[in-house]
């Protein structure tokens, strides 16, 4: 199965680089680009691609609010590709603020060029990019400026046993489902399913949406430690 992406990003020269990079990869297809959000919105509306790469700051409309047309579209719209945006840390807010609209990962622009290749296929597949490491230093750094009101977090997660609740608050803290396996002592595939125990659980669309959840709910304080020690 092709994967179809569209380019979205003020940059010429950055669109050009990365469509020259994907267009290469044999089961990639780039079947338009954009220079701003909103001819973005029109360029995936026409084309119905599988994942969109959006930069953040753009002329016209933001990365943000085009990746909020994209996933939250108006009635008769039924595309929803998936959004990976492109980022550098100093617009890491913005960032923040895509994962609550439901983007699907973030990208950092001078990433390696088989970094690039590998987010979109694991984007196009459905899961969640969110680097271990990233999640713990952008996450915990914004939900720090937002303090989540602290009420009664298990009327939030009052549907999840105490096993997948144990699962949601290492998300949030960063871990990968090898190192959540290793923590709980578990199998890694048993992982994985307790993972998806609770997006089911919570409605949640995938692992990003389950740290900006779990940090929202209360469940995990921000700037606490996470069991690794980062």
């Amino acid at each position: 199965m092709t994967i179809k992406v569209i380019i979205v990003d003020d940059q010429a020269m950055v669109r050009a680089g990365f469509a020259a990079l994907l267009a290469a990869q044999s089961d990639i297809d780039v079947v338009g680009d954009a220079p701003d959000g909103r001819q973005g919105v029109e360029v995936s509306r026409r084309t119905h691609p599988d994942v969109v790469l959006m930069d953040v700051r753009m002329p016209e409309m933001d990365g943000l609010e085009a990746a909020r047309q994209l996933l939250d579209p108006p009635p008769g719209v039924t595309h929803r590709p998936k959004v990976l945006m492109l980022t550098t840390f100093d617009v890491d807010d913005y960032v923040y603020e895509a994962l609550r609209a439901g983007a699907s990962g973030f990208l950092l622009k001078d990433a390696p060029p088989a970094d690039l290749i590998s987010a979109v296929r694991v984007v196009a597949a459905g899961e969640a990019l969110l680097a271990p490491s990233v999640t713990r230093r952008l996450i915990a750094d914004f939900a720090r400026q937002r303090p989540a009101p602290r009420k009664n977090p298990a009327l939030r997660l009052g549907g999840l046993t105490p096993r997948e609740t144990e699962v949601l608050e290492l998300i949030a803290r960063g871990l990968s489902n090898q190192e959540i396996a290793g923590s709980l002592i578990l199998a890694e595939q048993t992982v994985k399913t307790h993972i998806g125990r609770v997006l089911a659980k919570l409605g949640l669309r995938d692992r990003a949406q389950a740290v900006i959840y779990a940090y929202e709910s209360g469940l995990v304080a921000p700037g606490t430690s996470s069991p690794s020690g980062d």
